[in-house]
């Protein structure tokens, strides 16, 4: 899709991902660590942070200007960490999201406490135009991928789908309509917040300069391989590093059992305060060393 095309394209764009959200709500594997194609907000001491960006449209041939996608990370009693993307992103069954369904259905304290610690997590990748980091200022006008969690993404639809009738829907992914987003972060109680995080007034990006917009659009990455089956491990290969993890050999029961059925995501996974106060959190450092642990098991 050409800077033209998706210009003249754009007036259904709001309905169209809009739809798209609520069809993934009611029914990849590329890890971000250490990847110079992904930027995030910087944090100070005290665990606040502040910074302009500017939501992308999709690349050209891809429809969502999002990718979507779950992974699993903690530490069985080995010691050993299961750092992994969960099959439930392409819609598959997955052994972990198994367990925890079991273990959340025994009604034991212990176990729900267990299964809300190997929870899945919950994350999506969009391209963004860093306009202001006063942490790093040589990232500022350049093209990233930005992970976020829920948190943020609702704000996004808030925009799609105004609550009150004196605002209009606004599609922050658009070059001309759309608006800058600033990340405010803070520390609240302990745990990493973006509630004051908000869009800006409607605005098209550099005053819809279209040179300055080709050249922003050449270099939106693609989204696709966090949704590919094939990025991601198959249930056999992740069942087996489960069960290493927990230090279970193939040949025998686990102590949780993990079977494989259709079941339900267990509500465990939004159910209580503290695993909503962070899904928006900034895991990446700790998973960046949850990754190598993982790696070196």
């Amino acid at each position: 899709m050409s800077l033209s095309n998706l210009k003249s394209s754009r007036g259904s764009s709001i309905d169209k991902l809009v739809q798209a959200a609520e069809a993934v709500s009611q029914k990849a594997e590329t890890k971000s660590y250490g990847d110079d194609r992904f930027w995030k907000p910087t944090r100070d001491k005290a665990g606040n942070g502040y910074a302009v960006i500017r939501f992308l449209p999709p690349k050209e041939g891809e429809d969502l200007p999002w990718a979507r996608y779950w992974d699993h990370g903690f530490q069985g009693p080995t010691g050993m960490w299961y750092i992994e993307n969960s099959l439930t992103s392409i819609g598959q069954d997955d052994p972990v999201g198994e367990a925890n369904a079991i273990l959340w259905n025994t009604g034991r304290d212990e176990d729900k406490a267990l299964a809300r610690e190997r929870k899945r997590r919950l994350h999506y990748v969009s391209n963004v135009l860093v306009v202001s980091d006063p942490s790093n200022p040589e990232n500022e006008g350049k093209v990233f991928l930005y992970k976020f969690g829920k948190k943020i993404f609702d704000k996004i639809m808030d925009v799609m789908q105004p609550q009150f009738q004196d605002e209009d829907p606004v599609n922050p992914y658009d070059f001309w309509e759309g608006a800058d987003f600033k990340i405010k972060i803070r520390k609240v109680e302990g745990w990493v917040n973006y509630d004051k995080s908000e869009f800006g007034s409607q605005s098209a990006l550099f005053n819809a300069d279209e040179e300055k917009l080709e050249a922003v659009y050449a270099k939106v990455h693609s989204l696709a391989d966090f949704t590919k089956p094939e990025n991601y491990k198959t249930y056999a290969e992740l069942k087996a590093k489960f069960n290493k993890v927990l230090g279970v050999d193939a040949g025998e029961v686990a102590p949780e059992p993990v079977v494989a059925q259709t079941v339900a995501e267990p509500t465990m996974v939004t159910e209580s305060a503290p695993v909503g106060n962070t899904a928006d959190a900034d895991e990446d450092d700790t998973l960046s060393y949850f990754a190598k642990l993982a790696n070196e098991s």
